[in-house]
């Protein structure tokens, strides 16, 4: 059961893949892309629902294999995207750009396994869930007002990198709603973080920095996750050397996609 886990992982982080690459190539170039034009873009809507293909593939592997080694497979998908997303283009990803996302990928992959186990009880406070969403929304709102005065890489890592911690708010409620206790009004508030982190995303993909901006989104959203897992649902962090290590090797990573040309204007 293992191995088909992982497989299915691995089909569902492809399927992840391709749809950003298609969102990308639609919304690359366009100042402001806005959700209800988007809407009518069939590129755009195919991509959408190749994400979630994807995400529900991850789910089932999720039941199927433990999360140290489903969650990695996830990471894939920052591989396969780089290439897609040159043939959408028209551009033949370079070595550079490859051993960059690979590089960041080890690092992602290290940090993930290296989370411990949470075995206790998973219950967030309306208070916390206040919290929850006025420090994902602050941080997001300081990430986007850095990117405007940021270089393209920079403008598209700032960009990807608030839609990652609004995804991770995401993803941590939406932890507690499945897995916990909770209030009825975290029904209510969990579409605004995900529309928003949606919104900010094209606009990352709009720079044409398409390395960078996904690689940013795959480390902000996982790291946000588990920040707010630790702080707020009280779920332990990894220790000692090795995670520093893991860490910085995605940094190092990242900066060198931010590094590489951007894609070319279709």
């Amino acid at each position: 059961m293992t191995v088909l886990a992982a497989a299915i992982a691995l089909v569902g982080s492809l399927f992840f893949a391709l749809g950003a690459a298609l969102q990308q190539f639609e919304v690359f170039g366009t100042a402001k892309p806005r959700l209800r034009e988007l809407l009518r873009r069939p590129r755009w809507l195919l991509g959408g629902l190749s994400i979630v293909t994807g995400g529900g593939l991850h789910i089932v592997a999720l039941g199927l294999g433990p999360l140290t080694i489903v969650q990695p497979m996830g990471v894939a998908s920052l591989l396969f995207a780089l290439p897609i997303a040159g043939a959408l283009h028209r551009r033949k990803p370079t070595g550079k750009e490859l051993a960059a996302a690979a590089t960041v990928a080890a690092g992602l992959i290290g940090l993930v396994v290296l989370v411990p186990e949470h075995d206790g009880p998973t219950y967030l406070s309306p208070t916390g869930a206040a919290t929850l969403l006025a420090v994902a929304g602050i941080s997001a709102l300081l990430l986007w007002s850095a990117s405007r005065v940021a270089s393209p890489a920079g403008r598209a890592a700032l960009l990807a990198t608030s839609s990652g911690v609004l995804y991770g708010a995401t993803a941590t409620l939406m932890r507690v709603l499945v897995d916990g206790g909770w209030n009825w009004w975290y029904v209510l508030a969990l579409p605004l973080p995900a529309l928003l982190a949606l919104m900010l995303l094209q606009r990352a993909y709009a720079v044409g920095h398409f390395g960078v901006s996904f690689a940013s989104l795959q480390i902000a959203d996982p790291l946000t996750a588990v920040a707010f897992g630790a702080l707020l649902l009280h779920e332990p962090l990894p220790q000692g050397f090795v995670p520093i290590l893991a860490a910085a090797l995605t940094a190092a990573g990242t900066v060198a996609l931010a590094r590489t040309s951007p894609m070319q204007i279709r």
